[in-house]
């Protein structure tokens, strides 16, 4: 009994050190720097879509907090991508640098449609408010935000690749 309990425990650590196919905790790799596309390359807008939307209202006649308008844009720069597995899902962790001082309100926002991947592919855009008495430059510690956005297995389902994208860069993480 005590030898099967050794064996056991040592085949539980040496698979959650592997960095092979065959640790589940390692499904997608870590995020990789990759280009982002240049406007032009984005597809075009239908003219027969509106641009606003109706106002949602809850039960009290208000907009509810998802509704209201983002007034961030993306961040400079994105430095981590991290896809953590937890039961019925993952969690895409994202750290980036911004090229001011006191960033907030930090998003990861979705820049597929109902989140739904295109040809394998789960894009997400990383977004910050800048505030109106942001100090530009400074230290990379003080610049650096991290935001992180939860994905059921039912979005994950046909998923190869999830990409996070800044206003320079963009971080990519493969399935394994």
């Amino acid at each position: 009994m005590t030898k099967l309990t050794i064996l056991i425990l040592v085949a539980a650590m040496t698979l959650g050190a592997c960095s092979t196919r065959l640790n589940p905790f390692n499904w997608f790799g870590r995020g990789q720097s990759e280009p982002v596309q240049s406007p032009q390359d984005t597809k075009e807008k239908n003219p027969l879509i509106p641009e606003s939307e109706r106002l949602r209202l809850n039960l009290f006649g208000l907009r509810n907090a998802d509704d209201a308008e983002y007034p961030g844009g993306p961040i400079d720069q994105v430095s981590d991508l991290v896809i953590e597995r937890v039961p019925g899902g993952a969690v895409i962790r994202v750290s980036g640098v911004a090229d001011y001082q006191g960033a907030y309100g930090v998003r990861l926002q979705p820049a597929n449609e109902d989140e739904v991947s295109e040809d394998g592919v789960l894009t997400y855009r990383l977004e910050v408010i800048r505030p109106n008495s942001a100090r530009v430059g400074g230290p990379e510690r003080v610049r650096t935000v991290t935001a992180a956005r939860r994905v059921t297995d039912n979005q994950l389902v046909g998923v190869r690749t999830i990409r996070v994208e800044g206003l320079r860069n963009a971080q990519t993480s493969r399935r394994r």
